[in-house]
């Protein structure tokens, strides 16, 4: 059930801060899936125009192709401009990208992006990456994406993210110097596993405490939060003093 005081709980906190009038920590402006409020999300446009607004970093999500292509892609289904679908794991690279994408956004002809081409951006910009892993990833596929993003990039600026701990544990195995973050919503199990292994944590803002807070800091570890896309919501997480806010709407 959604707290009707949350609101005003946020607008207190931003007030508080305020009065405090302590210097404003500076946090690195994630742009979730892009600048996804006026591109189509997951796009190469979408990550081109999230750097020209100045975001620190570009969430995205990963998906495996039939024969075993990584590109960017939130749903199970890629929707084309003519309206016919296919199934990102049923459909080889080249498949995906006979066709211009569905865009609903502007008018723009786009086509579906791949990791490598992510990346590149990314590194272009010299951005973050918060990269999500999408369907079913043998262990073998893990090493070979991170493997490119080592390769293209920096995995010191490869953050990977999930709601699987166990990916996570899969993951440091693979890349132990690799930032790793669990994603973590209202409903998770407890958060303080993190801890015995070095990851940080990206919370659902409506969950985030003080108190998590302090003790991710407490540890040299960093929270980020999620989605941001309103000015009180923008203003509690910064009062907040994360590390990391992403957002559909907001730049840096």
């Amino acid at each position: 059930m959604k707290n009707i005081f949350f609101p005003l709980k946020m607008a207190l906190t931003v007030f508080a801060a305020k009065l405090k009038n302590t210097p404003e920590k500076e946090i690195c402006m994630i742009a979730h899936r892009g600048y996804s409020a006026r591109y189509e999300q997951n796009t190469a446009l979408a990550f081109r125009m999230a750097a020209k607004h100045k975001s620190g970093g570009a969430e995205t999500d990963v998906r495996i192709t039939k024969d075993g292509q990584f590109v960017t892609n939130h749903n199970s289904e890629v929707v084309f401009a003519d309206g016919s679908e296919v199934q990102v794991a049923e459909a080889t690279l080249a498949e995906l990208r006979a066709k211009p994408l569905k865009n609903t956004k502007t008018e723009d002809e786009i086509y579906i992006c791949t990791f490598r081409e992510y990346l590149e951006i990314m590194k272009d910009n010299n951005m973050v990456c918060f990269v999500e892993l999408k369907g079913e990833w043998p262990q073998e596929k893990i090493k070979e994406v991170f493997d490119m993003a080592d390769e293209v990039y920096d995995l010191s600026k490869v953050i990977l993210q999930s709601f699987s701990f166990d990916n996570l544990l899969l993951a440091h195995e693979l890349f132990p110097k690799m930032p790793l973050m669990l994603t973590y919503g209202s409903a998770e199990s407890g958060y303080e596993r993190c801890f015995d292994h070095g990851f940080s944590i990206d919370v659902d803002y409506v969950t985030v405490s003080k108190k998590m807070i302090r003790e991710f800091h407490d540890r040299g570890l960093e929270v980020g939060v999620w989605t941001a896309n309103t000015p009180l919501v923008f203003a509690y997480c910064k009062a907040l003093g994360v590390d990391y806010i992403e957002s559909d709407v907001f730049g840096g």
